[in-house]
């Protein structure tokens, strides 16, 4: 019999995690694997639990959430004093679930079916220096209009999965200025840019194909800068992002990176994995396989 922590998020995305666990809990029962149900209690709950969770027993910790459910669990399990590890599982119960859309598992049923199989995959993490502040990312990196999109859908989560996009059209009408450096791999580049967006998986927000190209275990993170354009042509860009067509245009610059680095001239807090976290400047290097997901 295996045995797997399940960390519930009963307030996340649609605050439907314990009538998912409910519909899950028989398959993992039928299969023999005992589940050991962990309920968060408050924000940052779960990334404690991976922390500090005792991991000798147990074949793998796994989560009823989102993508940012999933951001706390693995910046609890890196940051941990014993150093140790296990294979990770989610099962989508966010709001945007970009992680899942990627593996393409967004039924709780298959998702259950697939930790139960136990098949790893490697999934590499963003090692992000924050202004001094060391923190981990799996999923994107933002900085400028990610980050100012994801505070304003914060203020409109009663759109429900609707925000990012609302969001997305205001901000872009507000066209506000950002200049900064960008330095990948040793060039750098100056400028006003709309936004920057290093992404280690294909989807972000609201299933926008924001890196088409993206690969979570290829070792690398895929780039993309946009930099300043009108609001008809950042309109035009937003209504391209959800097939991917945005990419090729002269006004995005699409780079695979091992490394980066934003210095912007004013600072500003950043969209890690859809969480604002963190500070500007920033220096971003990749840890090829760094986590096992349970897919």
């Amino acid at each position: 019999m295996a045995k797997l922590y399940l960390i519930v998020n009963p307030h996340g995305g649609r605050k439907k995690s314990r009538v998912i666990l409910e519909k899950i809990a028989p398959v993992f029962a039928e299969a023999g694997h005992e589940l050991d149900v962990r309920e968060t209690r408050y924000a940052g709950h779960a990334r404690i639990m991976a922390n500090t969770l005792n991991f000798n027993e147990h074949k793998g910790l796994c989560a009823i959430g989102g993508d940012g459910t999933m951001h706390e669990i693995i910046n609890g399990m890196l940051t941990r004093s014993d150093g140790r590890k296990i294979p990770l599982g989610l099962v989508a119960g966010g709001t945007g679930n970009s992680f899942m859309h990627d593996l393409d598992c967004l039924d709780p049923l298959e998702a259950a079916r697939r930790i139960i199989a136990g098949n790893l995959r490697k999934l590499d993490i963003a090692h992000v220096r924050a202004n001094g502040e060391i923190i981990y990312g799996f999923n994107i990196i933002g900085w400028g209009l990610p980050t100012h999109i994801n505070l304003r859908a914060e203020k409109l989560r009663w759109l429900r999965g609707q925000r990012y996009n609302v969001a997305s059209l205001i901000e872009i009408m507000k066209n506000t200025r950002r200049l900064a450096k960008i330095e990948i791999e040793g060039h750098t580049i100056a400028g006003d840019f709309g936004l920057i967006l290093a992404c280690n998986t294909i989807h972000a927000g609201n299933a926008m194909k924001i890196a088409p190209l993206a690969q979570m275990d290829d070792g690398m993170i895929d780039l993309l800068i946009v930099r300043k354009a009108g609001r008809r042509k950042l309109l035009s860009l937003f209504s391209k992002i959800f097939k991917g067509g945005h990419v090729g245009d002269p006004v995005v610059v699409y780079h695979q990176v091992r490394e980066f680095s934003i210095v912007p001239l004013e600072n500003h807090i950043l969209n890690i994995d859809g969480e604002l976290v963190g500070n500007t400047p920033i220096h971003v290097t990749m840890l090829p396989g760094e986590v096992e997901v349970l897919v």
